[in-house]
């Protein structure tokens, strides 16, 4: 593959040496800590949510990362550890210890779980050092950059990937990061972020990718497809020649991102990947979207995008560009809830909102940068069967309240995600607290429905005899549109904005053993 990238960067960098030199003064913003909820795939199969709850710590090395690491009780005992300075292979060693497994010339996050890694203070630079994520989950990476990352010359660090996940890693949130090389594969530079190997649960969001000849993947060969569920949105891609990203397999949600100079190709899925790719920004760039060296197809579902001054290449036996004209070829249904940046302002809100050092700001779905002050909140993941949970809202606390006026349920229908064995949808709205309606396993959803709209503003969730106690964290749905109406745990009576629909789901995102539904009661009021 041609790599053009260097020639172009060694162009921009002098432009910036002319400014240092006529005196300019080149800003940067004090970083933060960790702000904004978590979003995208990241928040399904149990949320991701880092450190949140374990002691926090200052590190300035690499090593001190490591060390802290080590440190805790278990692999599992969550820690927040914030970074400063700058981490080089000088100061980044191997630590030992009963609940690491670190390695010098890499941040080594393996067979770990519920790390926050957030840059603090003036900035946090991995300088040719780059971070390896294996066989671990719910991982947070906040506010840093990492840059430079070589798998061939001096010195080498990660394969060349300046973040690069692989082997059973699922639930990681990277946010605000900016991630950069100078050059392609002929300058000793591979992936920006590559994901490999059965790595799910992914969220990639208001970052800088740049100056590279690949910007990552998902999945390494045609033949490893185990990968997925992965959101890439609020990114500026730029100067990159391909790979932003290649898909292999498995599911990506790609919107309001930022595409310039994409010089050979650019979101490339194949090997029957499908790619739902919404309100995106690409300029200046060739063949931003299709299937590319390869003849085995990948798909996508494309809305409102905006190409501008974008080239596409005759079809061939290994090339199937979605343009001049792209068309749809697939639909992909996401579980969570997001807003929708219109295309034409991503350019702007992407240069206000991307990168380390930007205060941590995002979008507020119109348009406008704005700075939010939550964390993230979403329940412990478990790296198991998928399961959707709650994007965004925080957690509500069911009411005791008894209901008032008529259970809309008796006489409705009733469906849901696979039961268990002798149990039946219908014994939710029965009004008999002797039977009920139990998933298949500790997680599932159970829905009420009608026939035409109706307005729902409180339900009742009524666990059976011997399993009262049982149902852990929830979402209540809106199964009309998708959309989250309440979340919160334990079961009882809950209450949220009126709302007119013809579809109800309770979804059970966790529990102590199996849950029992006995009734699921419905009320205008």
């Amino acid at each position: 593959m041609r790599r053009p990238v260097a020639l172009r960067l060694y162009a921009a960098l002098a432009t910036t040496a002319v400014a240092i030199a006529a005196g300019a003064v080149l800003s940067m913003p004090q970083a933060s800590a960790a702000t904004g909820g978590v979003t995208g795939y990241a928040t399904q199969n149990g949320g991701t949510t880092g450190g949140a709850g374990g002691q926090t710590v200052r590190a300035s090395t690499g090593t001190a990362i490591h060390a802290a690491l080590c440190g805790r009780a278990s692999s599992s005992t969550p820690i927040i550890i914030e970074v400063s300075g700058t981490i080089n292979h000088g100061n980044t060693t191997k630590v030992s210890g009963d609940s690491c497994n670190t390695a010098a010339g890499v941040i080594e996050l393996k067979q770990i779980s519920n790390v926050s890694i957030i840059g603090v203070g003036g900035g946090a630079v991995f300088d040719q050092l780059g971070i390896h994520i294996r066989d671990s989950s719910n991982i947070i990476i906040q506010n840093v950059t990492v840059r430079n990352v070589k798998k061939s010359g001096s010195p080498t660090s990660n394969g060349g990937d300046a973040i690069g996940m692989e082997s059973t890693v699922r639930n990681i949130w990277v946010d605000h990061v900016t991630l950069e090389a100078s050059g392609g594969e002929s300058e000793g530079f591979d992936g920006l972020f590559d994901l490999k190997d059965n790595v799910q649960y992914v969220t990639l969001s208001y970052s800088v990718l740049r100056n590279s000849g690949r910007g990552g993947l998902v999945g390494s060969s045609e033949s490893d497809r185990s990968n997925g569920f992965i959101t890439y949105h609020h990114n500026l891609y730029e100067n990159i020649d391909s790979r932003t990203p290649l898909l292999r397999g498995g599911i990506a949600h790609i919107y309001n991102n930022s595409y310039v100079s994409l010089h050979e190709s650019g979101i490339n899925s194949r090997a029957g990947a499908r790619a739902k790719v919404d309100n995106n920004y690409f300029r200046n760039s060739k063949d931003v979207l299709g299937t590319f060296y390869t003849s085995e197809a990948g798909y996508w579902q494309v809305s409102g995008n905006i190409f501008d001054n974008v080239t596409w290449s005759s079809p061939g036996s290994d090339t199937n560009p979605a343009g001049p004209n792209p068309q749809s070829n697939t639909t992909v249904s996401i579980p969570y809830s997001y807003s929708l940046d219109g295309a034409s302002c991503v350019p702007n809100i992407v240069s206000q909102t991307a990168g380390a050092n930007k205060g941590n700001q995002v979008s507020n779905g119109n348009c406008s940068p704005t700075t939010p002050t939550t964390g993230p909140t979403n329940p412990t993941p478990r790296p198991t069967t998928p399961t959707p949970t709650n994007p965004t809202p925080g957690p509500t606390t069911p009411t005791p309240t008894q209901p008032s006026g008529t259970n809309l349920s008796i006489g409705a229908g009733a469906d849901g995600s696979s039961k268990a064995s002798g149990t039946s949808y219908g014994n939710v709205r029965d009004g008999n607290m002797g039977t009920y309606w139990s998933p298949a396993g500790s997680t599932g959803s159970i829905s009420i429905k009608w026939g035409s709209a109706t307005s729902v503003s409180r339900i009742n969730i009524r666990e059976a005899s011997g399993a009262v106690g049982g149902i852990g964290s929830w979402r209540v749905l809106n199964a009309d549109t998708g959309g989250v109406l309440t979340s919160g745990s334990g079961a009882g009576v809950i209450t949220f904005a009126q709302t007119s629909l013809t579809k109800i789901t309770f979804d059970i995102t966790s529990s102590t053993g199996a849950p029992r539904v006995a009734e699921f009661e419905t009320y205008a009021s």
